[in-house]
């Protein structure tokens, strides 16, 4: 009981690293159509921003929150003179510059501060506590706490607020959320300005854990994609709750399904995507798009 415990709150809080990453990208698709695969490095350069604000002797807590304004402002000033240029266009030719924005932080990050580990501290004490035989740490605790009101915050952005409404209104039809009044610029910059301040937030959880890189965010990336097509684009509680349960199964697949072990566990959250992909494409919990023709 107290191995099966322990995976489990294990898996929360590495699914909650992903899914951190994962509600970036549902904030920016709902502000504007389309998937950032930057947000990974985002997240990265975020980080760094945080540590080097701590190394001149700022509180952590502090460094933090200056990285998560500071990057709000990136954020919007990306979109606003580099990706708008591209989002009335193909989307595909838009996709293919946020990939192009990934590899070109992450060799700016590199640049700077290259590719050597460094430590970062944690924002939660590195405590433990024993709950029913399993040894929990109080920072996968606070992990999950953070993730957990993170997402109703967005949840209630997007459901209860004019900004939320907003940001939805421009995302499914610009022309139309023009003709309304609704200033379709300035949302966008507010789209990607809150997703990359919510990455920040991602980078500064996951970099005590994996030590600060440039290349820190890639695989959590992969797993944050996975977590999105799971949980549906639409739903922010959707993605948070795939991500969990990849988190969770890789843990117990690695452990209790002898032939996956910790070398396939990787493969276990690919499978589930592609089962939920051919029974409902539009995730667990999803909404079906509707075109009117």
């Amino acid at each position: 009981m107290g191995t099966f415990l322990q995976l489990m709150i294990d898996g929360l809080s590495t699914g909650s690293i992903y899914a951190a990453l994962a509600l970036s990208i549902v904030l920016v698709h709902q502000a504007t159509g389309l998937i950032n695969f930057a947000q990974g490095g985002m997240a990265v350069l975020s980080a760094y921003i945080a540590w080097v604000i701590y190394g001149f002797g700022a509180p952590l807590i502090v460094a933090i929150l200056a990285a998560v304004i500071i990057s709000f402002f990136l954020g919007a000033l990306i979109e606003r003179y580099l990706v708008r240029r591209f989002e009335r266009g193909d989307p595909d030719t838009a996709v293919v510059v946020t990939i192009g924005l990934l590899t070109l932080i992450t060799g700016i990050c590199a640049w700077f501060w290259t590719y050597n580990n460094q430590l970062f501290p944690s924002l939660f004490p590195l405590d433990t506590v024993q709950i029913a035989g399993a040894v929990i740490s109080v920072r996968s605790l606070g992990t999950i706490v953070v993730i957990v009101a993170i997402m109703l915050l967005l949840q209630a952005l997007f459901v209860g607020t004019k900004l939320g409404l907003a940001l939805r209104a421009v995302a499914i039809d610009p022309s139309s959320a023009a003709l309304s009044g609704i200033p379709v610029g300035r949302n966008l910059m507010i789209g990607w300005g809150l997703a990359a301040s919510l990455g920040a937030i991602a980078g500064v959880l996951v970099a005590p854990q994996l030590t600060l890189t440039p290349g820190m965010m890639d695989s959590a990336l992969v797993y944050a994609l996975a977590a999105v097509i799971l949980g549906g684009l639409t739903s922010p509680i959707g993605v948070v709750v795939a991500a969990w349960l990849i988190g969770i199964l890789e843990n117990l697949a690695a452990v209790y399904v002898p032939f996956i072990g910790h070398d396939l566990k990787i493969a276990v959250p690919f499978v589930l995507v592609f089962v939920v992909l051919l029974v409902r494409p539009q995730g667990l919990f999803g909404r079906k798009s509707v075109v009117r023709v």
